[in-house]
């Protein structure tokens, strides 16, 4: 009897496992972008292709005062984030990086200080679609009183339909237990 309800147990786990990363793979593909509504600040997480890129988009749109990119390695400046990505920054004034954060935690760390010293209320988080999920979770956690607006980078080298590439599948694999830890620790 004991073993039986053991191994319904873990199916349930499993199945729900699985159920889980399918709507977590769904859900990363179809999230919207809102593109023209302004916040105090934007925070742009390094780490994936074009984060950065579409950062300093927004900022020229007008869709926020300042860009604040979070995670840079300490060997690297702003003017070499420019150049090597070429970005066009004509004005470095209004944007700021950190180079204390090595992970999606450390990042909102980073980040929290931030936007208590520039008394930011708002802020567009700038991150890949698949790993905005588990940046909420963070930033929220420690950022209770910040209102942010997700805002989601496709990259052309995450296929949609992820179960075809090996290489997408890993990622997602990987991301949805990152997020599914970080929901557990944040609920607990």
């Amino acid at each position: 009897m004991i073993k039986k309800s053991i191994l319904t147990i873990s199916l349930i786990i499993v199945l729900s496992w699985a159920a889980g990363i399918l709507i977590f793979a769904w859900k990363i593909n179809h999230l919207p972008v809102s593109s023209d509504r302004k916040t105090d600040a934007i925070i742009a997480l390094t780490g994936g292709r074009n984060r950065i890129a579409e950062a300093v988009s927004l900022l020229k749109q007008g869709l926020a005062e300042r860009l604040f990119i979070s995670g840079v390695d300490k060997d690297i400046s702003l003017q070499n984030i420019n150049n090597t990505q070429k970005l066009d920054i004509a004005d470095y004034l209004h944007i700021d990086i950190g180079h204390n954060a090595s992970n999606t935690f450390e990042n909102a760390e980073e980040t929290r200080q931030w936007v208590i010293n520039h008394q930011i209320r708002s802020i567009r988080l700038v991150t890949s679609n698949y790993h905005v999920f588990r940046s909420l979770i963070e930033f929220e956690d420690q950022n209770p009183e910040l209102e942010i607006i997700p805002h989601p980078v496709y990259s052309e080298n995450i296929e949609k339909k992820w179960w075809t590439s090996w290489q997408t599948f890993s990622l997602i694999f990987k991301e949805y237990n990152k997020f599914l830890y970080a929901y557990l620790r944040s609920i607990f």
